[in-house]
């Protein structure tokens, strides 16, 4: 049976899977005498199926690495496929357990150790640290990776949170505030070069209706002091997401006649590894020396 962690307080209720990639079950927001599903609610029957979840972390990379392959200071690292089109996406910390550091209603701290696995999925040892907490009105998610090998290595750190498209009913759908300025062409789910600006269909810099317009896209170039916004009109619910300036990049996904979509604020972008290997500028990678530790927060603010 997959252990579920639970956190609850005035203002939001959050299940944590440790045993399922460190994942979080469900992001509730209490409306009145209820709670609603903020986040993409995972079935009990899924709880051990990650890319099931309402999110999952996403170290020592986010998104794609084309053909499961990246160079580095003269030398190319061969990794497994994890994805049906042969890119190694999203990271190996989704693959294993986290080990449970401590657990309290308010706040659960998780663990991954790369060398006390049995298989990992990149060629240099590593340690993460997860922390979910509340704080008031706040969900605060921090992410720590730390190089455990004695050379250097590229790397970068994010999540891949689903939420709801409607929360009461269909007239109850979200508004969006994405206050980005640029954007990653991609061909094939994939950055190619330096970032451009926006076009006018990725302009959220105002709050808007999402619609059902299919979106895939990594944006990039936050404008300072800004958070991504949810307004929900019918049930009054707006929550800010924020990140701080380690997450450079925000994907926008967007399927086709699903319930759900994303947003994911990432420090890297899409295939960052080999786009920062062959001097493109904006990337958003970064190395960490043998020893050194990074860090980076983001938060869900509910507003009154």
């Amino acid at each position: 049976m997959t252990t579920l962690l639970r956190m609850e307080n005035a203002y939001w209720q959050v299940g944590i899977l440790p045993e399922t990639g460190g994942a979080i079950a469900y992001a509730r927001v209490r409306h009145g005498d209820r709670w609603l599903d903020f986040m993409r609610p995972t079935a009990e029957a899924d709880y051990g199926k990650v890319s099931l979840t309402a999110s999952f972390p996403l170290v020592p990379w986010s998104n794609r690495l084309r053909d499961a392959r990246f160079s580095f200071l003269g030398n190319t690292y061969q990794l497994e496929p994890t994805s049906k089109d042969g890119t190694a996406i999203h990271g190996v910390g989704r693959y294993h357990a986290w080990q449970v550091e401590r657990a309290s209603s308010t706040e659960i701290v998780l663990n991954l150790t790369s060398r006390t696995l049995e298989k990992v999925n990149f060629p240099f040892a590593f340690t993460s640290r997860l922390i979910y907490s509340l704080v008031d009105r706040s969900f605060v998610l921090d992410t720590a990776v730390r190089n455990e090998s004695e050379s250097a290595f590229p790397a970068g750190f994010g999540h891949h949170p689903y939420f709801q498209r409607v929360l009461l009913d269909p007239s109850d759908a979200v508004a969006l505030e994405l206050p980005y300025t640029h954007y990653f062409e991609l061909e094939d789910d994939l950055a190619y070069r330096a970032p451009i600006l926006r076009p006018e269909r990725l302009d959220f810099n105002e709050l808007r209706p999402l619609g059902d317009q299919v979106y895939d896209d990594c944006l990039t170039g936050h404008l300072p002091g800004k958070a991504i916004r949810f307004v929900y009109p019918t049930s009054g619910t707006a929550i800010d997401f924020g990140a701080d300036e380690q997450f450079v990049c925000a994907i926008l996904y967007a399927p086709e006649g699903k319930s759900f979509f994303a947003v994911e604020p990432v420090t890297n972008t899409n295939d960052g590894f080999n786009l920062f290997d062959q001097g493109v500028p904006g990337t958003g990678v970064f190395i960490l020396q043998p020893g050194e530790l990074r860090m980076g927060q983001m938060w869900f603010e509910q507003k009154a």
